[in-house]
């Protein structure tokens, strides 16, 4: 990341001095400041850091949810709004934000319809996609009838339907307890590991994003800065007992030193 990448390497997301600043009423939000990330093929990247840092603007610069004022982004070597039209990314929510007289598989289906698909290959990619995230069988229910890690599944069943390369999570696990959001961590991963997609994942959680990531991006409080990017040597498939291996308290440690050094734990 951010060093001259090896040409056996495919960069999926490059941004350079990317900046982008709101205009309020009360004068202009500085909300993020000189950018700089490349992530290649493969990567699973999480965004950490104080509340109102940019995390979730950064992402959603991503995926032309926002304009950046300043400096350029591409993904898969287009612009963020070519890259949407060409549904190059799937784009997972904080709140499951599933339509409650619609079926788990009329959910999961409704891109499908936008786009225009036919019946047959709706139903096709529904089943599968929600078999990836071990949803089978709970076609017919409703969101209601789910709980809330089961509704969140089904929106990353939503999102992977569209086939992307790209998944962009914002906090998609934050408001679950930590049992569930452990299971879904361990569910994630061997997602991850299965579609080999490139993964963007916006988190308030140390130890998640050394859970999940190859790359731990550390920003700094608004305006958003990368204050550091961190590798991580774990392997690739990992279960709960690495936590506890001094290698991932090292990497926690890591992370945790390069927010206080953003003074990230600073009272905003």
């Amino acid at each position: 990341m951010n060093e001259a990448a090896s040409s056996a390497f495919e960069k999926v997301i490059e941004i350079n001095n990317l900046s982008l600043t709101f205009k309020t009423s009360d004068g202009p939000v500085f909300a993020l400041n000189d950018i700089n990330l490349d992530i290649e093929r493969g990567d699973f990247v999480s965004l950490i850091g104080p509340s109102g840092c940019g995390k979730t603007t950064l992402l959603r610069v991503i995926a032309d949810l926002e304009k950046a004022t300043e400096g350029e982004i591409s993904i898969n070597s287009v612009s963020p709004e070519q890259a949407r039209m060409q549904r190059a990314y799937g784009y997972v929510f904080q709140a499951a934000s599933l339509y409650p007289w619609r079926t788990i598989a009329k959910n999961v289906a409704l891109p499908l319809e936008i786009m225009g698909l036919s019946s047959a290959m709706r139903r096709e990619r529904v089943a599968r996609n929600l078999e990836l995230v071990n949803l089978s069988g709970f076609e017919n229910k409703y969101p209601w009838q789910l709980s809330g890690g089961m509704q969140q599944r089904a929106s990353i069943a939503r999102a992977l339907a569209v086939e992307p390369d790209l998944l962009l999570m914002d906090e998609p696990f934050g408001a679950l307890d930590e049992i569930v959001r452990d299971h879904l961590n361990e569910q994630l991963l061997k997602l991850w590991d299965k579609t080999n997609k490139t993964v963007v994942f916006v988190t308030h959680s140390i130890p998640e994003a050394v859970y999940l990531s190859t790359h731990i991006v550390v920003m700094s409080p608004r305006p958003g800065q990368i204050h550091e990017i961190i590798k991580s040597d774990l392997p690739r498939m990992r279960n709960l007992d690495i936590r506890e291996t001094p290698e991932f308290l090292s990497l926690a440690n890591r992370v945790r030193d390069g927010l206080r050094a953003g003074h990230s734990y600073e009272d905003q």
